[in-house]
């Protein structure tokens, strides 16, 4: 009720020697919503607050700080921009005082910025890109991801791409947050994923990343999957899929961009992925998508890496994720077709898997997405081994691509596909 809410207020503000527990009491009311909503369109609460926040006593400053934590927790963007005034003594507070106190600095700055570009607007000429690449130079785990979770909270912001990531694209961050997350299995699981998943926002969201790519993005992301495959399955941590998947994410990401240098002739990192893989495929299969989004972008334009996928006889492990999901369908089709497109050597090597007869099934799925780049490796297929056009007649194949002939959107390619399977021999 409002007139128990002001009661409250009026507690902490009297000055009694229970001031302390009022403080408790107001933090205890305050993590429900509608409290939230009427304590601070109560006259002079913020300021109350925020007085007490800035006290010379550390337990009346540690009470204030876990209320005003308490607040920010709001969905309502008007309690986040009640809580304006107090944002320059947060940061302020970050460069000291004791671990919990920090730890709750950055929360509250964290949660306040997620729901107010008021909020970020005025953060940002108050300096909070640099204070955050002070504290991400911290010796301690809590505060290091207390930093990642306020970076990953603004670098996710609508403006972000214009406002905030060339700001920390100017500042030392990305090379912490580079070795904060290529040592996530030494130094601490948590900020290492709460980093990967920064630089994955930046990549994303930024269309040149030459600043990370002559930090040596590629190499070090390379390296740390290569450690977090030998890794598995004996002693790999809990949590690990948490940190793979933003890996996987910013390593794919980057190789997509013109001008980055992949992996080169080194097939290290497809046995990694195929480790990764196995180990995941049962337990969280969404993992299985972002490592074939990568698979396809080291392929699509490198042909040693699609020799040495066959090579080293990962094609019978790629085939077996076939029917994995819809998306797995299709990006395993897209690999086959990096690799088919590479010419007759490389298509032969296919041939010599029962692919075929694994194809003929995909030729009724209702997905036009996975029917076309079905039909497209059999484009490659028969192109550079007709002889492979016969053997796709003599399983029936022919009569599959015929129920495609009235699909408006594949009528065209499967039409093609059938003129080449009903050509003569050495046509």
């Amino acid at each position: 009720l409002p007139w128990q809410v002001l009661e409250l207020l009026r507690g902490v503000q009297r000055g009694s020697e229970d001031r302390k527990r009022s403080l408790g009491r107001l933090r205890w009311a305050l993590q429900n919503e509608e409290t939230q909503q009427k304590f601070v369109r109560l006259d002079g609460s913020i300021r109350t607050l925020t007085g007490l926040f800035t006290s010379s006593l550390a337990d009346l400053q540690l009470e204030a700080a876990r209320c005003l934590h308490e607040l920010s927790h709001s969905s309502v963007p008007a309690v986040a921009e009640a809580c304006l005034p107090v944002t320059s003594y947060l940061l302020t507070y970050l460069s000291g005082h004791s671990l919990e106190f920090t730890e709750l600095c950055l929360y509250t700055l964290g949660n306040l910025v997620v729901e107010s570009e008021a909020v970020r607007k005025q953060l940002l000429p108050q300096g909070i890109i640099p204070v955050l690449a002070s504290c991400i130079q911290s010796p301690h785990e809590a505060v290091l991801e207390g930093v990642g979770y306020v970076l990953s909270q603004l670098l996710q912001a609508k403006e972000a791409p214009t406002e905030i990531i060339p700001l920390v694209l100017d500042s030392v961050l990305p090379q912490h947050m580079l070795r904060l997350v290529c040592s996530g299995l030494k130094a601490g699981m948590g900020a290492a994923v709460e980093f990967a998943w920064c630089l994955h926002y930046i990549i994303c969201r930024h269309e040149d990343n030459a600043e990370l790519l002559a930090l040596g993005a590629v190499p070090a992301l390379t390296s740390l999957l290569l450690d977090l495959a030998s890794q598995i399955p004996q002693d790999a941590p809990e949590g690990l899929e948490l940190l793979v998947c933003p890996v996987l994410r910013c390593l794919s990401n980057l190789l997509a961009q013109t001008g980055c240098q992949g992996p080169g002739q080194d097939g290290r990192l497809l046995i990694a992925l195929f480790l990764i893989l196995q180990c995941f495929l049962q337990q969280h299969p969404f993992l299985v998508q972002e490592c074939l989004w990568l698979l396809n972008n080291l392929t699509a334009d490198e042909p040693f890496l699609c020799s040495a996928l066959l090579s080293l006889d990962l094609l019978p492990a790629l085939l077996q994720l076939l029917t994995c999901s819809q998306m797995a369908t299709v990006l395993v089709l897209t690999v086959l077709c990096n690799i088919a497109e590479k010419g007759p050597s490389q298509c032969q090597q296919l041939l010599q898997q029962p692919l075929l007869p694994q194809l003929l099934p995909l030729l009724t799925l209702p997905d036009p997405e996975a029917l076309g780049q079905c039909l497209e490796l059999l484009h490659l297929l028969f192109l550079h081994c007709p002889e492979a056009a016969a053997d796709f007649t003599r399983q029936g194949g022919h009569q599959a691509l015929e129920q495609h002939q009235g699909t408006p959107e594949l009528q065209e390619r499967a039409q093609a596909l059938l003129d080449m399977v009903r050509q003569p021999p050495g046509a």
